[in-house]
């Protein structure tokens, strides 16, 4: 399958480039937002922390929604024309400029509340369909990789420019004054116009002429339904990715590392500026720092993912980045806070795990779809990336929540050059214990993840005999590979194609053979 177009440099680097949106913008606003709001704006970090949660009351509704939205366009005359995934990334480019206007200072509390929502579904509308392409491009788990490791290379660049840049203008134009953060906004809305127009150049989606009779099936009777009915089926979708086991254990995968790094970029600054007593330029040099090493991480769990396999991979990495959780505050109290030597050699080591832990997860993603072909015998690529989306914006914005509202409640006064003690002591807390604990959770999960290079080459043999045999499902499957697909399917070979009650068409079809069995009994 999509073998025919051929895939090279040019087609790694113009996707890998789209996640300068994904993960540039996602720093920039995870390691400084917070602090801009509290410093430059006005804004105590409760109501900096309400806006974030406005944004995922929202994003509740949107994420989901555009997920089904990628997976259905396909079938109007504008999906046919562009692409059902593409369509809305070239909507996005002209778009994303509005990223800037979230960072000017001394406006309104609705300015920023309205700013940030509009940018928060702009950034949806974008990435949902984006992190569809690859499971859409290839098939093969080398291929597949390749395009994470690209993307996460490529986004581990966006992080570097996203700590060094503020720090870089904050020199030029004071420490106090709020243009710096605009016009560092306003570097990476260019940026993501131009490599989100190579990635609508350079990537495809899926032909239709491979789609499954199973696909066929299903797209034509989305076009049968009222908008009550698609209303359901969006719900029930939705809510059978949860059904899919491999799916549920990536997440918790995921989310134990990206919470962990999102608890400790949200409170970094404050370590440095308040805990350290230094300026929030040596806080950009240090973000600079781990964000270098995040970038050499991410080459290096290339081939060890594709060795060792993604969960014994993402172990070590968790491993590396709870050390240096713990060593920041141990630095503190250990009397050693004034060493840039030591804080230099703690963020390497940060950044080494954090490169690791944004990759695995990503590069475990891409597989996703494969399983759940096997289970539906549909390709759901837009409807896992809905959920994706939402819970990565999610935790983000769930972790700077709660670094907040514990600034708050341990005594935080927005405007001060100087905090108390009990806000030194709260802001370490948060930054060694809180992200460990969230490490652990991850961690923990990993023990339970099969999957890797060879029992995926497994699962797309089968998956190739499934769509030939159709139903029944071919019998003559050695007993290993049954267990395998077993196994990473979460139930039993029979049930599996869309033998089973796992999303809107198999319970669909479900129905319609107890209907049919009725009524010849």
């Amino acid at each position: 399958m999509n073998t025919k177009r051929k895939i090279g440099l040019v087609q790694y680097l113009s996707y890998g480039s789209g996640d300068f949106l994904g993960a540039g913008t996602t720093a920039l606003t995870a390691a400084w937002l917070l602090y801009f709001y509290t410093t430059f704006c006005g804004l105590s970090p409760i109501e900096a922390t309400f806006i974030f949660a406005m944004a995922r009351v929202l994003d509740a509704i949107v994420s989901p929604l555009m997920g089904f939205l990628t997976d259905n366009f396909g079938a109007t005359r504008l999906g046919k024309r562009f692409g059902r995934r593409k369509f809305f990334i070239l909507l996005g480019i002209p778009l994303v400029f509005s990223y800037s206007l979230m960072w000017v200072g001394d406006m309104s509390y609705w300015y920023y509340l309205l700013t940030y929502l509009f940018f928060d579904v702009v950034y949806t509308m974008i990435l949902v369909p984006y992190e569809t392409l690859v499971p859409e491009m290839t098939d093969d788990f080398k291929q597949k990789t390749k395009f994470s490791g690209t993307r996460i290379a490529l986004a581990q660049l966006s992080a570097i420019l996203a700590a060094f840049l503020p720090g870089i203008l904050l020199g030029i134009f004071g420490k106090d004054n709020a243009i710096s953060f605009f016009y560092s906004s306003l570097v990476f809305s260019v940026i993501c116009a131009i490599v989100l127009t190579l990635v609508y150049r350079n990537t495809w989606e899926r032909p239709r002429e491979e789609m499954s009779d199973e696909e066929r099936a299903a797209e034509f009777a989305r076009q049968q339904l009222t908008l009550g009915q698609s209303l359901r089926r969006l719900v029930t979708e939705l809510s059978s990715t949860f059904r899919i086991r491999i799916f549920r254990q990536h997440l918790g995968m995921y989310l134990g590392g990206y919470i962990a790094q999102d608890v400790f970029n949200a409170v970094f600054t404050y370590y440095v500026v308040f805990v350290l007593m230094q300026s929030a330029t040596v806080a950009s040099s240090l973000m600079g720092t781990m964000a270098i090493l995040q970038f050499i991480a991410v080459i290096g769990m290339i081939p060890l993912c594709i060795r060792l396999g993604p969960a014994p991979s993402y172990r070590l990495v968790v491993l590396l980045f709870a050390l240096s959780a713990f060593s920041y505050a141990l630095l503190y109290y250990s009397g050693l806070h004034d060493s840039m030597t030591a804080l230099l050699f703690i963020s390497a080591i940060a950044g080494l795990g954090r490169g690791g832990i944004n990759y695995v997860p990503w590069n475990i993603y891409t597989y996703i779809a494969d399983v759940d072909e096997v289970v539906t015998g549909q390709r759901r690529e837009g409807i896992f990336a809905g959920i994706m989306t939402l819970t990565r914006k999610a935790s983000q914005a769930g972790a700077v929540m709660l670094v907040g509202i514990a600034l708050q409640l341990g005594g935080f006064v927005s405007g001060q050059t100087e905090q108390s003690p009990e806000v030194r002591h709260t802001i370490l807390l948060i930054l060694s214990v809180g992200t460990v604990i969230v490490l652990c959770c991850g961690f923990l999960i990993s023990l339970k993840f099969k999957l890797n290079l060879q029992t995926h080459q497994v699962l797309r043999e089968e998956t190739v005999r499934m769509k030939q045999a159709g139903r029944p499902l071919p019998e003559n499957i050695t007993p290993e590979a049954k267990a395998t697909v077993e196994l990473l399917a979460g139930m039993p070979y029979e049930n599996l194609w869309g033998n089973n009650d796992v999303g809107y068409q198999s319970q669909l079809r479900a129905r319609q053979k107890m209907e049919d069995t009725a009524v010849r009994t």
